[in-house]
């Protein structure tokens, strides 16, 4: 079942400005949330998570909502975000050196590698800190993992073929793939539970498995974890924080480029507000009044994940009037709902003063604008997102003023996107930075 635009006949609640809010995501994810608060397992994601829950694609029941109360109270909070400021402002740094340095030697760089590579490593270092040795290698070990597990492989078209099993590779690609996983993971636990049992770490030190393991040490836990918990969630982390993060920052890069007008306006914004202060930090990015807008804009019209995650419904219902039997797939369209003219004014465009007035957020309460999601399966991970997403391009607009390569005009920049469960830009994004604001090297 493929839900994106309310038609356009039948009447309905007026939303705000006039609009009609969208209707089937209103249904599935608001009127019939708890019938739509399991996600489908392909075969080939039945293989790699093996039954261990997480938060992604735990089915709805206790150990769904033991978890998922992990992550509001403990791992991503906002007093937990806010303790991995100088994580994010550390990896920032190198973002912008290396930026700088490619610049000083006259080179364009490829930004879209460049960002990908400070969220990835802002990311592993808030999960599982500096301390691995290994921690490039297991950083390598997790992007391959988002190549393989998405797929539609011939075993997730033709589940009850065991000939499409014995001809993919995908399965021991899988397997190969979990097996060497694991061994990562179980060295990095062994390594943090050593760490904790000498005395070397505090609390104040505590990355997002340090959490997980003292949770898991509590007798008196409200949330008794197993070690499969552990290594389901760290994955869940990773997949769901860095790469959607990189997406979003790095189409928001793109925008901006392809709109001189707006990528002026922005860092005039930014420029403005940290004229006194010689460098970005996320103290100072309350007084930015249009960069939010720019994020929110790019939100609209790249969502990082465009048709969201699948929903299964747990039990019968009706939809507009149909009837969904129980184990229907639902999916949601972000990526239309986003773009719908029955909602937003030339919805093609990339305008971000359209957020000035109408108040419109991505929290799940606008179902006209819903690249998070919405209700039970909402994202839980917005605010650490967007504290990666935010600083970066800040500190991008501030320090450094944007140019496309050998002369390009803004609107050849090819914004083609890529088909996968993130929607990224196909062609690599080359740019040509020059310097603007000195950077304090400290």
């Amino acid at each position: 079942m493929w839900l994106s635009r309310r038609p356009a006949a039948p009447a309905g609640p007026v939303g705000t400005a006039g609009h009609r809010p969208p209707a089937p995501p209103r249904e599935v994810m608001r009127i019939h949330d708890a019938a739509f608060a399991s996600r489908p397992l392909n075969p080939m994601q039945e293989l790699a998570y093996r039954g261990a829950e997480g938060v992604i694609f735990a089915p709805h029941g206790e150990g769904w909502r033991r978890l998922r109360g992990i992550c509001a109270t403990e791992l991503l909070s906002a007093r937990r975000v806010r303790s991995f400021r100088p994580v994010r402002e550390d990896e920032a740094g190198c973002l912008l050196r290396a930026v700088a340095a490619a610049a000083a030697a006259g080179a364009p760089v490829n930004l879209g590698e460049r960002v990908a590579a400070y969220i990835a490593d802002a990311t592993v270092r808030a999960i599982i800190g500096s301390r691995f040795e290994r921690r490039d290698a297991y950083l390598r070990m997790l992007q391959e993992g988002l190549k393989i597990v998405p797929g539609m492989t011939l075993p997730d078209l033709f589940p009850s073929s065991r000939l499409a099993r014995l001809v993919s590779r995908a399965p021991a690609q899988i397997e190969r793939h979990r097996r060497g996983m694991q061994q990562f993971i179980d060295a990095i636990i062994a390594e943090h539970r050593e760490s904790r049992a000498s005395g070397k770490d505090s609390d104040d030190d505590e990355d997002l498995l340090d959490v997980l393991l003292r949770l898991q040490k509590e007798v008196d836990s409200q949330y008794p974890l197993t070690t499969e918990n552990i290594k389901t969630v760290m994955l869940d982390m990773f997949g769901a924080g860095s790469e959607t993060s990189a997406t979003t920052l790095q189409w928001a890069m793109a925008e901006l480029m392809r709109n001189p007008r707006v990528m002026r306006r922005a860092q005039d914004d930014v420029r403005r507000a940290l004229a006194d202060h010689g460098k970005v930090t996320e103290d100072k990015l309350a007084n930015l009044h249009y960069l939010p807008l720019v994020i929110k804009e790019t939100l609209r019209l790249h969502p990082p994940a465009p048709l969201l995650l699948p929903r299964r419904c747990g039990s019968p219902c009706q939809v507009l009037g149909f009837d969904v039997p129980k184990g229907t797939m639902v999916i949601v369209n972000a990526w239309a709902i986003g773009r719908d003219p029955a909602h937003w004014d030339e919805p093609e465009e990339f305008v971000p003063e359209r957020f000035e007035a109408s108040g419109r957020d991505f929290r799940g309460t606008d179902f006209e604008f819903i690249p998070f999601g919405a209700g039970r399966r909402m994202c839980p991970g917005i605010a650490f997102g967007l504290a990666h997403i935010e600083l970066a391009l800040a500190a991008l607009l501030f320090h450094f003023d944007w140019e496309l390569p050998g002369g390009m005009a803004a609107e050849e920049l090819d914004m083609t996107e890529s088909f996968g469960v993130t929607t990224q830009l196909q062609s690599d994004l080359v740019v040509v930075a020059v310097p603007r604001v000195p950077m304090c090297i400290e």
